[in-house]
């Protein structure tokens, strides 16, 4: 399985440092070119390596950690998503007639056609998203939410090898509505910094 992160900003980077503290290999890109990017990704870790946006979209996971407004342009990128998980870390911060009324990941998953679209990382802050999420016999919880079991059953595993614990809500327009934050509009999950201790 291959993994990589599209968007090189806070969120992104905090995203990074969790696959690079489990050696997990991933791929970051953003609009900048990779050279611009390589020497913080090399600071992160080894297993972290800049390249393009075409190169970074042929992982089978991708991590969506860009402003919410350039997703469209993302999706562009390939003709079709058919076969990709699509994690959208994203926040919406545009108001709701924006988005046709839709929870925020509804929206962003017509515009990556054939994705499975899963939201998850989203709800907290990027520092706290980039320190380690084992902390006193229990992990960091991070809110799942998709209308395809099998991508968030994917996406669960994945954050539990990064040391997180999943919590699955469900669909989008269902649980998923408690950690989506549109316009001024914020999920009652939003910022909420949970722990699960080990069953």
């Amino acid at each position: 399985m291959s993994y990589a992160i599209v968007g090189f900003g806070k969120v992104g980077q905090a995203l990074a440092h969790a696959f690079a503290r489990k050696d997990i290999d991933v791929t970051v890109a953003s609009r900048r070119p990779p050279e611009a990017l390589a020497p913080q990704a090399r600071a992160i870790g080894p297993t972290v390596v800049a390249k393009s946006l075409r190169e970074a979209l042929e992982a089978d996971t991708i991590i969506l950690a860009v402003p919410f407004g350039e997703h469209r342009e993302v999706a562009k990128a390939l003709p079709s998503w058919k076969g990709k998980t699509v994690i959208d870390a994203m926040n919406a911060l545009v108001p709701l007639e924006e988005l046709d009324g839709l929870p925020s990941s509804a929206f962003v998953a017509q515009a990556f056609t054939g994705a499975k679209l899963v939201k998850g990382f989203n709800h907290l802050i990027a520092a706290t998203l980039a320190t380690d999420p084992v902390v006193e016999g229990g992990h960091r919880v991070v809110f799942l939410s998709s209308d395809d079991e099998d991508a968030t059953a994917h996406v669960a595993a994945l954050a539990k090898q990064l040391g997180f614990a999943a919590v699955k809500l469900g669909k989008l327009n269902e649980g998923g509505a408690l950690v989506h934050a549109r316009g001024r509009i914020w999920g009652r999950l939003i910022f909420q910094d949970l722990f699960k201790k080990e069953q």
